[in-house]
């Protein structure tokens, strides 16, 4: 499957779910803004894989990073955004949300893990009251959170300045 055709809708990414299912495929679920993709999006990408046989990526849209992160960003378009994370070999499907939280695709998917960064614990992931409503777990993967777009950010500002 070609890296632009990883990218799919909601509903199109449920009823793969369900094939998924019937073939008794387990699926991860793990999100983000991946705003200047760096080593710790890999390295928690590639840890929400090895959870699953099946690694759904949900994008923060536009609309919905710039009410996460600010007015200044995203740095890069969401569509390009979704296309780098779709061309990571650990990612199998990418959908691109608006929402403040990834609810409605856990609602729609209902993964049998949803996998958030360092950042988080276990218990401390927003949605983990919906996970466990159904029967799911969520888990943790990649490094300490040594690495951050907004530093990157703010190192690239600090040398183009120079």
């Amino acid at each position: 499957m070609s890296t632009l055709e990883k990218i799919q809708s909601l509903a199109k990414v449920a009823e793969e779910r369900e094939r998924w299912r019937a073939e008794g495929r387990t699926v991860a679920l793990a999100n983000g803004v991946f705003d200047l993709l760096h080593v710790g999006h890999v390295r928690y990408l590639e840890g929400a894989r090895a959870l699953a046989d099946v690694l759904v990526v949900a994008v923060n849209s536009d609309a919905s990073t710039r009410a996460y992160k600010g007015p200044g960003r995203p740095y890069i378009p969401e569509g390009e955004r979704a296309e780098l994370v779709a061309a990571l070999a650990c990612t199998d499907r990418v959908i691109v949300f608006d929402e403040s939280n990834v609810r409605v695709i856990i609602r729609a998917l209902k993964p049998d893990v949803h996998v958030k960064g360092t950042d988080y614990t276990p218990d401390s992931i927003p949605e983990a009251d919906e996970v466990r409503a159904y029967g799911g777990r969520t888990a943790v993967s990649g490094d300490p959170k040594d690495h951050s777009t907004t530093d990157l950010a703010r190192r690239l500002g600090r040398e183009g300045a120079g």
